[in-house]
């Protein structure tokens, strides 16, 4: 592939070169995919048809739930068609629909899971502010500017990485096309490019991290001036879910984009790759599920059990 004009395609990574190995990860990656469909539509649907759910936190969470939506549904079909059909095949304009949609839905994602924590930070700290400062207007602003800047964002690394020369092959050492192992294609002299885009996002991750930080310290340092232990503990339950899934989508997904290209090796970056694109959307819908006693007894009245709930209500609340 002499430039980047001739590029037609890419190939992606293949989990392995043995028939029976490809039906395997056809199946686990499809009961993956099936289990994170389900949990995320069962949350939206909950939320949307329960009009007492209409909290702040509920429609945040039915906002995560679409991301997650889209963010898995972005990767895992195509590995999944790639596996059954005994190929590595992605179009150069599907490899950038790719990376722009997997760009946009993770860059909200996190966006979302900041304005959550500070959701958390009025509601703990702030509590008799809560209705003024989180009303439905500034909830559906909040959430909008986080989805106008994610578009924004993602345009602005898409395009920069597709207009580099690719002449370094076609062979993504990924199951799905990712601009760290993109970069490694590339002939022209990226490093002021990359250089560019990894400053300006670790100035937007640090922003956000940085926004998470003092909410949770300001949360913890009220939570422990709360003089009954049983209050605490509520008030660290309604916390522990959100702390979980930014760890699980923080770390992984900044290990793969922000280390250097060089250093990087193709097993490190599958298992990277798989624990921010696949396990955060798998994990959201049960992890908010558990923890929120809203969710729960409105999932247990879409399944028939409303009597059951409110008897039995007290033991599954945190």
């Amino acid at each position: 592939m002499s430039n980047r004009t001739t590029m037609t395609e890419f190939l992606l990574l293949g989990f392995s070169e043995i028939q029976e190995l490809q039906i395997l990860h056809f199946v686990v990656f499809l009961v993956l995919y099936l289990a994170t469909l389900m949990g995320n539509l069962v949350i939206i649907t909950a939320i949307a048809l329960n009009h007492h759910l209409d909290s702040p936190m509920c429609f945040f969470l039915m906002n995560l739930s679409i991301l997650d939506l889209g963010s898995i549904s972005v990767t895992i079909p195509k590995s999944m068609a790639n596996s059954l059909m005994n190929t590595r095949v992605i179009s150069y304009s599907g490899c950038i629909t790719q990376v722009f949609l997997l760009l946009f839905f993770a860059s909200a994602d996190f966006a979302l899971l900041t304005i959550m924590a500070y959701d958390r930070y009025i509601a703990i700290c702030q509590p008799l502010h809560y209705k003024t400062v989180m009303n439905r207007r500034a909830c559906v602003q909040m959430v909008a500017i986080a989805w106008i800047c994610s578009i924004l964002y993602s345009a602005l690394n898409t395009g920069n990485t597709f207009a580099l020369t690719f002449c370094g092959g076609n062979v993504v050492n990924q199951f799905f096309c990712e601009i760290p192992q993109l970069l490694k294609l590339t002939c022209s002299d990226s490093y002021l490019s990359e250089s560019g885009v990894i400053v300006f996002s670790v100035c937007l991750v640090l922003s956000c991290f940085f926004l998470i930080i003092v909410s949770y310290v300001q949360i913890f340092k009220t939570v422990l001036r709360i003089p009954s232990e049983q209050g605490r503990r509520k008030a660290f339950s309604t916390c522990l879910p959100h702390l979980i899934m930014i760890s699980l989508f923080l770390f992984p997904g900044t290990f793969a984009y922000l280390k250097p290209i060089s250093s990087s090796t193709s097993g490190i970056d599958l298992v990277a790759s798989i624990l921010y694109s696949v396990v955060p959307p798998m994990m959201n819908p049960i992890i908010y599920s558990i923890r929120n006693k809203e969710i729960k007894a409105a999932l247990w009245k879409m399944i028939g059990l409303r009597p059951f709930t409110k008897n039995k209500m007290s033991a599954f609340s945190p």
